[in-house]
């Protein structure tokens, strides 16, 4: 993934502990959790604790994390991954709260049905961590597979959603 220099940035303190927030002129541009795998250097993106789309992120999480944000409404930047990992990451957002699907199902959700390694590689690389739902892909079993976030962040938010994980 590339990203811009010069995203504005706000820290954000989730129930499951504290996410950056990054914002370009486009839209949301990054929502990870501290440590995640795949969090970009971000030190030198400037702070923006009253950027106008950082807040309302951080508003529609709230919601979110309280039970009563069915989906996120917000422009995003996904221009920093590639074709085939945008439409990887346009299918998970066609995942509905509550759902899961399979590696696969999302596959051909993105018109790449037998290419499963490359669609897990794909929504491993999420930048949009909740607002766009990779924690809602799971094996073809049902079982939890890989989450950038550590699979325990993925059973607290699937739980959250009402999904026996």
């Amino acid at each position: 993934m590339k990203f811009h220099p010069s995203l504005a940035q706000a820290r954000y303190a989730s129930p499951l502990g504290t996410m950056v927030l990054a914002a370009s002129e486009a839209g949301l541009a990054g929502a990870w959790f501290d440590g995640q795998r795949h969090l970009p250097e971000c030190s030198g993106w400037p702070p923006a604790p009253q950027h106008a789309l950082l807040l309302e992120a951080m508003a529609q999480l709230d919601r979110y994390f309280a039970g009563g944000h069915a989906a996120f409404d917000l422009p995003l930047d996904v221009a920093g991954g590639t074709p085939f990992q945008q439409s990887v990451w346009q299918a998970l957002r066609s995942i509905p709260r509550g759902q899961t699907l399979s590696y696969r199902a999302v596959g051909e959700r993105a018109g790449c049905g037998g290419a499963m390694r490359a669609v897990g590689a794909a929504v491993g690389r999420n930048p949009l961590s909740i607002v766009v739902p990779c924690h809602r892909v799971v094996g073809a079993d049902g079982s939890l597979t890989g989450y950038a976030g550590g699979l325990e962040r993925k059973r607290a938010l699937l739980h959250l959603e009402g999904v026996a994980a």
